[in-house]
């Protein structure tokens, strides 16, 4: 079974043992937040008991609030940058389990678009992450392995070939289908999370998100900068594959790998807060009843004169 495969398999199983009830249970804010940073961070539970001690005080006509910021609409270009670029700060602090970068995940559904620099701002902090490197020097220890292309012998110049080809793989893939297409083509380059409904539906959804974008209008529209882009970097590594792994067939596999790879993380962003969410309060409940397990504390009694 190849990699793409075997991790498509777990979230699918993953995903299917989740009910719809509990996929639906963690509601989640409209903006982005550090709810990933920490892995199974106390930012879930506490986001949740926010937004429903929110629902259960505000009027039922509130007045628009003077200090809220202007919707999207209504902004000028100046403030779309200013919020765009809060947004996009807390997006880069983002990670599941504290380790795997989410920088590319919009989690509350709804984000301001992003500039053409800001694109590329996104594309360079996920591609020079430590996370990439460590990533790059693990398959390309495997690829040693398994005497994966040949060509490329044994030994430390073997590994640093293979190393090379496997960064550069990613980083071209991203700077065409993450930074230069969607600048040109004024589309989002982030996974837009949906976080509620069945988890067929939300399977369903997270396969569609690799041929299908949000443009800059806010409107749904063809992914043709993740779709193109993949290609485009599988055209690219010709450059410096061996010989014998060049050409039009090898080209497409490529570009079809890296697109079954761009399901993967997406499946692992859209579900992740679920299972840290489940985990978490797991944890709470043993906690819980570990406390009422315990004898109380016995209260001294002070006599009376």
């Amino acid at each position: 079974m190849t990699k793409p495969a075997f991790c498509l398999t777990f979230f699918f199983s993953v995903a299917a043992s989740l009910p719809a009830q509990q996929t639906a249970s963690l509601t989640l804010p409209d903006a982005p937040s550090h709810l990933i940073t920490t892995g199974f961070s106390s930012s879930l539970d506490s986001s949740v008991e926010d937004d429903q001690q929110t629902s259960a005080t505000a009027p039922q006509n509130p007045q628009k609030d003077s200090a809220a910021p202007a919707p999207p609409a209504q902004q000028t270009d100046e403030q779309r940058r200013a919020e765009g670029e809060r947004e996009l700060k807390a997006q880069t602090q983002q990670r599941m389990l504290g380790i795997v970068p989410a920088f590319n995940e919009v989690i509350g559904g709804t984000a301001v678009p992003l500039t053409p620099k800001q694109k590329f701002k996104l594309f360079l902090v996920g591609s020079v992450d430590p996370y990439q490197f460590v990533i790059a020097g693990l398959d390309a220890g495997i690829e040693q392995a398994q005497d994966t292309y040949p060509e490329y012998h044994f030994g430390i110049q073997g590994y640093s070939r293979r190393y090379a080809a496997s960064f550069f793989d990613n980083w071209d893939g991203n700077f065409w289908g993450n930074a230069v297409l969607p600048s040109l083509l004024k589309q989002d380059p982030r996974y837009f999370r949906l976080g509620h409904g069945s988890p067929l539906h939300r399977i369903f959804y997270t396969a569609l998100s690799t041929v299908r974008a949000k443009g800059d209008n806010g409107k749904w529209q063809p992914n043709y900068s993740n779709v193109a882009g993949n290609f485009i970097g599988g055209a690219i590594s010709n450059f410096y594959y061996p010989q014998s792994d060049r050409g039009v067939e090898l080209t497409l596999e490529r570009g079809l790998t890296v697109t079954v790879e761009g399901v993967i993380g997406a499946l692992a962003e859209e579900f992740y807060p679920d299972l840290a969410g489940a985990m978490q309060r797991r944890k709470a409940r043993k906690d819980a009843a570990k406390a009422a397990a315990e004898p109380a504390a016995a209260v001294p009694i002070t006599p009376t004169p």
